[in-house]
């Protein structure tokens, strides 16, 4: 029987890992995080989905990347991977509308990350601003997107790319129809 490799339960197991090696108690992390108690204590049961911007309170109240959270040491000590679409980490933000696939390897978080976003009509993926410095290179792959970097803002159409400081309040958005994009986020 293969392991099941939703990111619903692996996020559920690694965030209780993770806070308890940290020697954080549910109501601690709940106040460092501004996540309520009764939702850390969902999430970490894989009884709910937590959405991209509850995920990034997480990650900061924890410190650690979001890839730490979903790492899967399963193929450690490997030159080469394949990995299956059914095994990608995949993040299903109901409340935004988009679908996230994390395509890069989880040690290269904070460095080179990239993602395939699926996004419903009109969804957006609103994010606060990331590391000093970082930036993200967006290729519209279907539909229409607007981002929006800090003041300015960019309407793409299908093939169309787009780099942009994302060390300020970003946000990517749908626009009529849904839409796809490979987004890759880097370091200057």
């Amino acid at each position: 029987m293969e392991a099941d490799y939703s990111i619903t339960d692996r996020l559920a197991t690694r965030l209780k890992e993770t806070r308890k090696s940290k020697g954080l108690s549910l109501e601690a992390m709940a106040k460092l995080s501004g996540v309520s108690r009764s939702m850390l204590s969902q999430i970490e049961r894989g009884q709910s989905s937590p959405t991209v911007a509850t995920l990034w309170s997480l990650t900061q109240a924890l410190q650690v990347d979001f890839a730490g959270l979903l790492d899967d040491d399963s193929g450690a000590g490997t030159i080469r991977e394949i990995m299956r679409a059914n095994r990608t980490p995949t993040i299903d933000s109901q409340g935004e509308g988009c679908r996230i696939r994390i395509l890069s390897p989880p040690g290269q978080a904070g460095q080179l990350e990239v993602y395939d976003i699926r996004f419903t009509s009109g969804a957006s993926l609103i994010s606060e601003p990331h590391r000093q410095g970082c930036h993200e290179d967006l290729t519209v792959l279907e539909g229409a997107l607007e981002v929006t970097s800090g003041d300015e803002s960019a309407q793409l159409a299908e093939g169309d790319t787009l780099r942009y400081a994302a060390d300020c309040t970003h946000a990517i958005r749908a626009v009529g129809a849904p839409a796809r994009a490979l987004l890759i986020v880097h370091n200057s």
